[in-house]
């Protein structure tokens, strides 16, 4: 086929999730649950921390900022996933499709950076207290936010840029529930090798930065707290420290094992678990997982749900 009848290829269909019909509704429901949750809960944590003057501290600006992303991601992937259920192709424009990966992929970097960001400021917190104020200043913080948001955005912008020279005629099926890198790369006409050794470089960079300054960071909590053996404190610490790694965890385990290798041939289904795992389960858990384990949340809404009543 030549190049003039391959840019024709400009609509896809999107696969959606590999489910029995009798669980259309079920499933339908439960998604959609879930991401009423996650945007309530996001945005909610989002306004308790901007409605109590006592929470406006570097950590929970970071907290803040997670929420907005996690919101952002969830929203990128969940609605048009919803319309899945009750159409029978599910058809995507290639502007569309580059969109939504676009948002999606501003999102989940910014995540990333977010997270290590997280992580260095609670060794700062536990590790160097006294200097705490010195050193996480107010600047410092905005500077950080913005550079985890402006690297989410540079980073999703290279991979949209080259993904401007494919062209698609083999095949319009995206075998995902949203528009990928790695599904739209394995149906493309063109030679995707330099997409795929970008994503390798650029994907890979940003992991293993973002996961050492987390694995470093609470090494250092970790020696610090065992060093000063007071059972108060470590319960502090890790109580502390506790739910930012244990998000940490959830969140980098699917995308180890879907962007560590990613030419390789991989099981589709076992592809959309893993980004279902990421782009929709830990959006929903996060603002579960921190106000729960965080006093200071759970008092400021519990105050602000009071003074509602």
């Amino acid at each position: 086929m030549d190049e003039e009848n391959a840019t024709l290829l400009t609509e896809f269909l999107l696969t959606g999730l590999t489910y029995q019909s009798e669980w259309k509704i079920s499933l339908f429901l439960a998604f959609l649950i879930i991401y009423l949750i996650t945007i309530m809960g996001n945005l909610g944590l989002i306004a308790v921390i901007w409605k109590d003057s006592h929470l406006h501290i570097p950590m929970y600006l970071f907290l803040g900022s997670l929420a907005f992303a996690d919101a952002w991601l969830s929203s990128s992937v969940t609605p048009k996933m919803l319309t899945s259920f009750f159409t029978k192709s599910m058809t995507i424009s290639l502007s569309e499709c580059k969109i939504q990966f676009f948002s999606f992929g501003i999102s989940a970097t910014t995540e990333c950076f977010l997270l290590a960001t997280m992580a260095y400021d609670r060794y700062v917190a536990i590790c160097k207290p006294l200097l705490y104020p010195v050193i996480m200043t107010n600047g410092l913080c905005i500077r950080l936010l913005v550079l985890s948001f402006i690297g989410g955005f540079l980073h999703a912008l290279i991979h949209e840029g080259i993904l401007f020279r494919l062209t698609f005629c083999n095949s319009n099926i995206i075998y995902h529930f949203y528009c990928d890198i790695i599904p739209l790369l394995k149906i493309s006409c063109t030679d995707t090798s330099i997409n795929f050794l970008m994503l390798f470089i650029l994907s890979g960079s940003i992991q293993v930065f973002t996961i050492l300054t987390v694995l470093v960071s609470y090494a250092f909590v970790l020696f610090t707290i065992l060093k000063k053996k007071l059972v108060k404190g470590i319960r502090k610490a890790f109580s502390t420290c506790g739910a930012h790694l244990f998000s940490v965890c959830l969140y980098y385990g699917p995308l180890l094992f879907m962007y560590v290798d990613p030419a390789s041939p991989q099981a589709d289904d076992q592809d959309m678990v893993e980004s279902l795992f990421y782009t929709v389960i830990i959006p929903f858990l996060n603002p579960i997982i921190y106000s729960l384990r965080n006093k200071q949340v759970i008092d400021s809404l519990t105050k602000t749900l009071k003074g509602n009543v």
